[in-house]
């Protein structure tokens, strides 16, 4: 991102009319939020949305005031390379709210915006919890249970409501006052279409990331892992031209095909950094492992203050390791390309994965709809049941 993008103003609603802001900060959190809005808008065609975002949201039909996923990124060390930009879209964000007055906010993930955006909109007294009449909303917990779990007092403080997408995150507001709610994961939704499917013949797919700091450290460890297997073809899933641009920089070879994300991809094994992308490996059931490298120094505090057995989200959900994982100096290319010639020849090793992922699907559906969920349920009740975008008219 470039300072050169500073001082900016948001542009106005057209009509002057807002029903929703969504804040969405990252690739994920644009397409999560964007299939909410989809749903939602074919039930209230009339409603008016604006989104700090990105593309998907925009093809939603929100009206995209700044495209948030070209700007994240993650580690202390980045974002303290780019805190003017951050602090100048924080105030911005709270002017232009101030102004518009939607009828409420739903944050998506991205915590160390939004819970700030949430807090200061309780401050200044423009949100329902500080006495004004905007609702604060919030789909996709931040990770508390992996680290810093007090900020669930916080979220109870400043927040209406909460949507989580798995099913042991409402336990761990049940000390508070927030009505939370799990909507089922949308990768598991009847009517999703997945990025990712396994097949045996197959290409390795390599997936390093959406974060142009993060790719640029994990990419090059993924390809030396697949240069090393020595073997076959490889695709690389990327979801915009800055990502392209870092990958191309790194000049891999004719069997390596660099692929914008959009049609599903079929694999035989996957190599995949700790994300979203993941998530979607495991439950089509495609072997694989992650690899991960952090700048050091949001290594080292990330030791001291994350408190969880695995990085993976799939391991974590299953209480064993699916994906292997290799951090940091662990991440070598014979390690990465051990575990390709495993998941690639060892039968057991396929039909472990391919059982791992059913117990995924089933761990991460979504909740059947009650008869009695048109109200909003009271904090500490469970879900009302149905999808995040049910949820999020019931809140608006």
């Amino acid at each position: 991102m470039s300072s050169a993008a500073l001082p900016f103003r948001l542009p106005p609603p057209p009509g002057g009319r807002v029903d929703l802001l969504i804040v969405a900060g990252e690739h994920s959190g644009d397409e999560h939020a964007a299939r909410m809005v989809r749903e939602l808008r074919a039930k209230q065609p009339g409603l008016a949305v604006a989104a700090l975002g990105g593309p998907a949201l925009t093809a939603a039909g929100a009206q995209l005031l700044h495209d948030l996923t070209s700007s994240s990124v993650v580690g202390l060390v980045e974002v303290l390379k780019n805190y003017s930009f951050f602090r100048a879209l924080f105030a911005e964000a709270l002017r232009w709210i101030g102004e518009h007055r939607p009828r409420a906010v739903c944050f998506v993930d991205y915590p160390g915006l939004n819970l700030r955006l949430a807090a200061a909109l309780r401050e200044r007294g423009l949100s329902v919890k500080g006495g004004g009449k905007i609702r604060t909303l919030y789909y996709i917990s931040p990770q508390i249970w992996a680290w810093k779990a007090g900020r669930r007092f916080a979220m109870a403080r400043d927040l209406d409501a909460l949507a989580v997408i798995f099913p042991f995150e409402v336990k761990c507001y049940a000390d508070t006052a927030l009505p939370v709610e799990f909507v089922g994961h949308p990768f598991v939704a009847s009517d999703y279409a997945a990025p990712v499917r396994y097949d045996a013949s197959g290409p390795i797919l390599l997936l390093p990331g959406s974060r142009v700091q993060a790719v640029r450290r994990i990419f090059p460890v993924l390809l030396a892992g697949f240069r090393e297997f020595g073997r076959g073809a490889a695709v690389v899933l990327y979801p915009s031209d800055d990502i392209l641009a870092v990958l191309r920089a790194e000049e891999a070879s004719a069997n390596v095909r660099l692929q914008r994300t959009g049609a599903t991809v079929a694999a035989s094994a996957v190599l995949t950094s700790s994300g979203t992308m993941s998530m979607h490996c495991a439950l089509a059931g495609i072997p694989g492992a992650v690899a991960y490298r952090a700048n050091p120094l949001t290594y080292v505090l990330g030791k001291m203050l994350v408190q969880v057995e695995h990085l993976g989200i799939a391991n974590l959900l299953l209480g064993e390791p699916m994906y292997p994982e290799f951090i940091q100096g662990a991440a070598t290319p014979e390690a990465l390309a051990a575990e390709l010639r495993a998941c690639t020849a060892d039968a057991a090793r396929r039909e472990r994965t391919a059982a791992q992922a059913a117990r995924l699907r089933s761990l991460l559906a979504q909740p059947a709809r009650s008869a009695d969920s048109a109200g909003s349920p009271q904090a500490g009740s469970g879900p009302a049941g149905g999808t995040a975008a049910d949820w999020l008219a019931r809140h608006l």
